[in-house]
C-alpha cells in the first residue's frame, strides 16, 4: 500500500533572510509570506508591549 503525501509529516516551514528562492514553488512562497506576516504581527505586539512598559516607567519616574 502506497503512502500518500497527506499522510507524511510536513517539514516545518522556515525562512532564512536572503536565501535562494528559485527552487521554491508558488505555494511554498505563499506559505513563507504567511509565516513572515505572522511573525511581523508577533514582533509588532512585542514592540507595543515594550513601549507600554517603557512609557509606564518613564511616567512613574518623571520629576
Amino acid at each position: 500500500m502506497a503512502i500518500e503525501d497527506d499522510d507524511k509529516p510536513r517539514k516545518k516551514i522556515t525562512h532564512d533572510i536572503g536565501q535562494d528562492l528559485s527552487l521554491l514553488s508558488v505555494e511554498e512562497l505563499a506559505e513563507r509570506i504567511a509565516l513572515l506576516k505572522q511573525e511581523i504581527v508577533r514582533l509588532d505586539a512585542a514592540m507595543t508591549k515594550k513601549r507600554a512598559s517603557k512609557d509606564a516607567a518613564n511616567s512613574f519616574f518623571k520629576p
